[in-house]
């Protein structure tokens, strides 16, 4: 791989990315761990097909042109895909930023959930939503990072599984901003709206967004049931 590596963005138990250049344009790359506790042999199969599963479902998504990033290289063997560097900070950083106005927040919560549901319209879960796995450009737009645990999905249990993540890390982690969820909400099911008509996929028709945000109360309630 001609990936040139400049500073470490994150070192997780799962992976390790740094950012850098490959081809002389701005990249990350993310290098799979070992988990040492599992038998070499499973631990390579499981990491060969997390990492093919996740090369495919993005190159997927990007052809159809959603606010993803480009897959470049995949190096199976060793566990490394590199990618597009894509511009913009962490909805986290943005929304704890006190210099930003209720509309710009507003503004790029709303974004992000309709960046979120056109992921679901493809029948993709992300699997891993936070306000860590969203960034956010200087004009608002909203991009999705970090794909390692996405799926393709038809059930509407996963979407509304994928909404309750964002909902509780929205109300326990920026209480400070007024209806975050409710905003975030209001851009997934505006999409659909702007989107027109789901289509017909391979698997089946993905669930509406009204549907996904029935089922959101529903895993509420039985958070707080079982909770």
């Amino acid at each position: 791989m001609a990936f040139l590596p400049e500073t470490r963005l994150h070192l997780g138990a799962e992976a390790e990315v740094w950012s850098g250049s490959w081809m002389g344009k701005p990249a990350v790359r993310k290098l799979r761990r070992a988990r040492a506790w599992r038998h070499p042999d499973l631990e390579k199969r499981l990491g060969y097909r997390r990492l093919l599963s996740e090369a495919r479902i993005l190159i997927r998504v990007k052809d159809a042109g959603l606010p993803v990033p480009a897959v470049w290289d995949v190096d199976l063997e060793n566990g490394r895909i590199v990618m597009q560097r894509m511009k913009g900070r962490p909805l986290i950083e943005l929304l704890r930023d006190d210099s930003k106005t209720k509309h710009e927040l507003s503004l790029a919560l709303r974004n992000s959930g309709a960046a979120v549901r056109l992921l679901h319209r493809m029948a993709v879960t992300h699997g891993d939503l936070s306000t860590n796995n969203i960034l956010i450009d200087e004009d608002y737009n909203a991009f999705l990072i970090d794909f390692g645990l996405s799926a393709v999905e038809y059930e509407v249990e996963r979407f509304g599984i994928d909404l309750h993540v964002m909902d509780e890390i929205l109300g326990a982690s920026h209480p400070n901003v007024t209806n975050a969820i409710d905003i975030f909400l209001e851009g997934y099911l505006n999409c659909d709206v702007d989107s027109g008509p789901i289509a017909e996929l391979s698997g089946g028709r993905p669930p509406a967004a009204s549907d996904v945000l029935k089922r959101l109360d529903d895993v509420r309630s039985r958070v707080r049931y079982h909770g």
